[in-house]
């Protein structure tokens, strides 16, 4: 029980390391000495020192977004299991509840966008919105492929099984990785779906929708954001971690992992360009289509081979 603590005591201050990460590797091949590793937490801190400006035309809506999202991602992070340890919260489709976990965060978050009024934030909240219905049912798909291949339908269930399961997993583990790798690319806002340090108005997606926070609030915000893309990576540590190793080199070689993924992140940053809106969709329907191949692999492989 101590050892789930403080594993998920040191998840919750992690996600500005991992930003900072990302910041680091792209200053670097920009051969640039960056900001320093640890700057998104003094900007974090900053930020709750300063007053709130509230525009009137705003309801209660905009008010409680920021709460509403950070809570709705805390408690995703209490259903991710984590290699070895497990989750705090697990049942049967467990994964659903995660899946509208999230969903809920982004609802208020798109919901407080249009409460502003601006047709601006508007524009953005659609774009947010209609990437979603790209990003969710892929997700699913992947979950899904996971159930049928260790016959499991809960989180914990399903990671801890798939390591056990038939030679071809290494194949289902390469497809879903990179699913998931371009799931956090897009969850988190990231090149080439969108730009986080953008400042071309028409380009914008979920900055143009944080546009009116400021002060605590926009912290709240930046932190849920921080704090969903580490909850992806996690997803993405427990399809790679070794279920044989002990409690500390598990939660080595998950940290590490975790890292991995968050300078590869720095790296696709610094080689690719911020995609056109007209082609985002293209590569988000690639999350689909490897999850596709997933399932249809694993589908061959558990009901039997054409003759």
């Amino acid at each position: 029980m101590m050892a789930v603590v403080i594993v998920l005591a040191l998840m919750t201050v992690s996600p500005f390391f991992f930003i900072g990460l990302i910041n680091k590797v792209k200053a670097v091949w920009a051969g640039r000495k960056g900001a320093p590793l640890l700057q998104p937490y003094y900007d974090f801190f900053r930020l709750l020192k300063k007053g709130e400006v509230i525009s009137g035309t705003t309801s209660i809506v905009f008010k409680i977004a920021p709460s509403v999202n950070i809570s709705a991602v805390l408690f995703a992070l209490l259903i991710v299991p984590i290699p070895l340890i497990g989750s705090v919260i697990n049942f049967q489709g467990d994964f659903v509840l995660f899946a509208y976990a999230l969903g809920l965060a982004k609802f208020f978050t798109v919901a407080a966008a249009l409460d502003t009024g601006s047709s601006f934030e508007g524009m953005g909240a659609s774009r947010e919105v209609t990437y979603s219905t790209i990003v969710e049912p892929a997700f699913f798909v992947v979950i899904g492929s996971l159930a049928l291949l260790t016959h499991q339908i809960s989180f914990d269930s399903i990671f801890a099984a798939v390591n056990f399961s038939t030679h071809y997993t290494a194949l289902i583990k390469i497809l879903l990785v990179a699913s998931l790798f371009i799931m956090l690319l897009a969850e988190g806002s990231r090149v080439p779906v969108d730009d986080p340090n953008t400042h071309l108005e028409l380009t914008m997606i979920h900055e143009v929708m944080i546009l009116d926070y400021s002060g605590p609030d926009l912290a709240f915000i930046q932190y849920a954001a921080a704090l969903k893309m580490t909850i992806i990576s996690i997803l993405i540590a427990d399809l790679l971690v070794p279920s044989y190793l002990g409690l500390l080199p598990t939660l080595a070689v998950l940290a590490f992992i975790m890292a991995l993924v968050f300078l590869s992140v720095g790296i696709v940053e610094s080689l690719i360009a911020r995609s056109r809106i007209s082609h985002i969709p293209q590569f988000l329907f690639l999350m689909t289509t490897l999850s596709l191949t997933a399932f249809a692999v694993i589908a061959f492989f558990l009901f039997g081979v054409i003759g």
